[in-house]
């Protein structure tokens, strides 16, 4: 059966996109966020290259290696008649470069005209050792800032690199640290990471990453390769705007395979390439569902390190996102009795952030979908973050409440009402940020139509108990506050609920003894 956008029982992604926030604009209800880690993991690859630097090199002094205007004239002079030595000297300049915190001169190696050798020892296969030390001084730079890679780049290396690494002549240390540079380029920016890519560096990554040139290796050097290539093809698919997914789609078989890995960190980088490949239209979301990488993504989600969790949590999200068909393909692999554990056990707050955002995005699906999130037991819990949480999470609860509210049954709005959504919908309207303030009165008319049906129908008395609770909450005082809010959509918002539910007389004519039970809506109960 198709799970192609629209097919099946899904609403259809525009219906999807505009039904559950009519009142506010359809991108910033999307809410995506692009929070940029890339940094952060970069520099813990540079670090430990460095480190093993460090070690597998013997260090001069550092006023020895501060001969630096020596080093043109020996390398024009030795650069093909004295390899020993031009060996010798590019191993010192390449230590140099690796002693970040003595500052090396680096400008200075800029200026004098040193890199194009380098480049030009790039093609020496028939001195690997001098090859390779080349290549590192190339990669040191490449570790450093927006300058030198744009130095880099100009001097015609990227070519050079996607050569090597495709090269069956190259060895391991070579095919190593040609990622690490290509990775280093590729990361600095977008523009970057298209031109790596247009250059054909995936496909040779890749084949990297197969078993077959994996089993090739020592059991150490396979793993380091495994680690580093899956680094790299992290980075090629990353930023914003983002890649372009028909050049990167043939890495969707890899990654099914690599988030399976028994490797920590290969199986976080594997989760970040797809959380920023699924970061996508809803047509490419189908590519990844097809890839078959679900079930596997639900099931890191019980994995015992916060670094699985959170990329692939991420992905998920991203998934849910599409129509209600590629929704309903996740909801079906498990994914609400996960998420139920995430918002009940310890996690870092980004992980509740990124399970509440989610769930958001399921609850803004068919009216099957957020029953099966009410089935899932989540709602507790979620509104438990809404009455407890810092606001940031606050803010993703009360996203996805709203979306209960707004696409729910009258049944679903009348469980959120019994496990005290209204007081929590209250609370957020003191708070000074006008798009909680607008999600939370939309959410409360919602809810308040609910209890006036309910009240034309003869239920709970001859009045509106969902105003009353609005009323025992202080909710009406903090209603009133907002008509004179700056924001027009917003003042007029609470003052059409003021006169639809409040000055209608819902609250006269209720026939409930205020003083029965302790004012919270868990008094309240329906029968499902």
């Amino acid at each position: 059966m198709s799970l192609g956008p629209g097919s099946g029982s899904g609403s259809g992604s525009e219906t999807r996109k505009k039904g559950y926030k009519t009142a506010i604009v359809a991108e910033e209800g999307r809410r995506r966020r692009e929070e940029d880690l890339i940094g952060i993991r970069k520099n813990k690859r540079r670090d430990a290259l460095l480190n093993k630097r460090r070690v597998t090199h013997a260090v001069p002094s550092y006023d020895t290696l501060l001969e630096l205007e020596a080093i043109p004239v020996m390398l024009q002079r030795l650069c093909s008649q004295y390899p020993d030595s031009q060996l010798e000297i590019t191993s010192h300049l390449n230590t140099l470069l690796a002693l970040v915190d003595q500052r090396p001169p680096i400008d200075k190696i800029l200026t004098e005209g040193i890199l194009p050798l380098f480049v030009e020892l790039l093609s020496r296969h028939d001195a690997p050792q001098l090859q390779f030390e080349a290549l590192s001084v190339l990669t040191n730079l490449a570790s450093g800032t927006s300058e030198y890679k744009r130095v880099i780049v100009e001097l015609g290396v990227v070519p050079t690199l996607v050569n090597l690494l495709s090269s069956s002549s190259s060895n391991n240390d070579i095919r190593e640290e040609t990622i690490c540079a290509l990775g280093n380029i590729a990361g600095d920016s977008p523009s970057y990471r298209d031109f790596v890519l247009s250059h054909g560096a995936l496909s040779p990554l890749l084949s990297q990453l197969e078993p077959e040139s994996l089993l090739q290796l020592e059991p150490h050097s396979a793993w380091a390769m495994l680690r580093l290539a899956t680094w790299c093809l992290s980075i090629l698919v990353c930023g914003y705007p983002p890649v372009n997914f028909e050049q990167v789609k043939s890495a969707l078989p890899v990654l099914r395979r690599l988030i399976h890995s028994t490797d920590e960190e290969v199986v976080a980088d594997a989760c970040w390439a797809l959380s920023y490949l699924s970061d996508v239209p809803i047509n490419n979301i189908q590519d990844i569902i097809e890839a078959g990488v679900c079930p596997k993504l639900v099931e890191l989600l019980l994995y015992p390190s916060d670094a699985v969790i959170e990329p692939a949590l991420r992905t998920l999200r991203n998934i849910v996102y599409g129509d209600d068909a590629q929704t309903q393909h996740v909801i079906d692999s498990q994914l609400l009795p996960c998420l139920h554990q995430l918002l009940t056990q310890e996690h870092k707050k980004n992980i509740i952030k990124e399970a509440c955002w989610t769930i958001s995005n399921i609850a803004a699906g068919n009216r099957a979908q957020i029953q099966a999130v009410i089935d899932a037991n989540i709602i507790p819990p979620l509104v438990g973050f809404l009455l407890r949480a810092e606001f940031d999470i606050k803010e993703d609860v009360a996203w996805a409440i709203f979306n209960v509210t707004s696409r729910g049954s009258h049944d679903n709005i009348r469980y959120l009402a019994a496990q005290g959504c209204i007081k929590a919908l209250c609370d957020l309207l003191s708070y000074p940020d006008p798009m909680i303030n607008s999600i939370c009165l939309e959410g409360l008319e919602n809810i308040l139509s609910v209890g006036k049906a309910d009240k034309e129908m003869g239920l709970h008395g001859k009045g509106n108990i969902f105003a009353l609770r609005v009323d025992e909450c202080e909710g009406w005082d903090k209603i009133e506050n907002l008509l004179t809010h700056q924001n027009n959509q917003i003042s007029e918002r609470a003052a059409m609920i003021v006169d639809k539910f409040w000055r209608e007389n819902d609250l006269e004519d209720m026939n409930v003894d205020k003083n029965d039970g302790d004012g919270s809506d868990q008094d309240l109960s329906f029968d499902f």
